[in-house]
């Protein structure tokens, strides 16, 4: 692999930025700390700004196939869907509190979510406002995934159709195969000391490759599709790196928290 370089950094101007989504290889949304959701160019100029529908700041962001922006908001339990502007509420959850979504390659959405009751967490596949899949126990009937306040997950879908979640409550990431059946978990490389890896965005590669964000030691990891270790990305003076997402060309985009900026890395050749 060869040795990342940032491509471009754009100052998004949001207090906090925690997320990122790429609509092609030009433009990416963004969202921070307030109620407005920011379409960039990569020239760093503004083109589109929308509003949640109840100006709650949302929880996280996707981009559809057809390219419409998606994302949930966890104080009224919702994940909508944008098109032209208009806000659709396609799914509203009573109990469960949405966090992380993607949308996944058969046009499905994923969403990772919380219970009320503060014990369980899962990832539902939609198709539309229908659920199709829960996920949430392995073979012996224990959780999958670990729930713990205030901690956020993050979820994307591979090529080959692995769903991998990042829970930074849990120090782990977790990929189960398409059927909801645990793959791997993976908490940092071999010589990682238990609990010190904190992995927040993730994303997902053409070669398989999945990418999550460290944030608290300021790097990115990657992995194979099988959990391997590959390399970090640590010299791109990343400062608390949060969302990700990689565009059609494998050029990834990561959000700082504190800065506002969004930097575009080539890490690949």
């Amino acid at each position: 692999m060869d040795v990342p370089g940032i491509i471009t950094a754009i100052n998004t101007g949001y207090e906090y930025l925690w997320g990122v989504t790429c609509v092609n290889d030009t433009e990416v949304w963004m969202r921070g700390s307030d109620d407005k959701m920011k379409l960039f160019n990569l020239q760093g100029e503004l083109v589109e700004s929308i509003q949640t529908k109840s100006g709650n700041s949302p929880a996280n962001i996707a981009v559809t196939r057809s390219g419409d922006l998606v994302y949930t908001d966890y104080r009224d339990r919702t994940v909508n869907i944008v098109n032209n502007t208009q806000i659709q509420t396609v799914i509203r959850l009573r109990g469960w509190i949405p966090h992380g979504v993607c949308s996944t390659s058969s046009g499905d959405l994923l969403v990772v979510m919380d219970s009320d009751d503060y014990e369980q967490t899962k990832v539902v596949r939609y198709s539309g406002s229908r659920e199709k899949q829960s996920i949430q126990y392995n073979d012996k009937g224990q959780p999958l995934y670990k729930y713990l306040s205030g901690h956020i997950k993050h979820i994307s879908e591979n090529r080959n159709l692995d769903i991998c979640v990042s829970d930074n409550g849990a120090r782990a990431v977790e990929v189960v195969n398409q059927a909801g059946k645990l793959r791997f978990t993976y908490t940092g490389p071999p010589s990682t000391t238990k609990g010190s890896f904190y992995p927040q965005g993730i994303t997902t590669d053409s070669k398989l490759r999945i990418l999550t964000a460290d944030w608290e030691n300021h790097r990115i990891h990657i992995l194979d599709q099988d959990g391997q270790f590959l390399r970090y990305i640590d010299n791109c003076d990343l400062h608390f790196p949060w969302g990700l997402c990689v565009d059609p060309r494998d050029n990834l985009f990561v959000t700082e928290r504190d800065t506002g900026i969004v930097k575009k890395i080539q890490y690949c050749m």
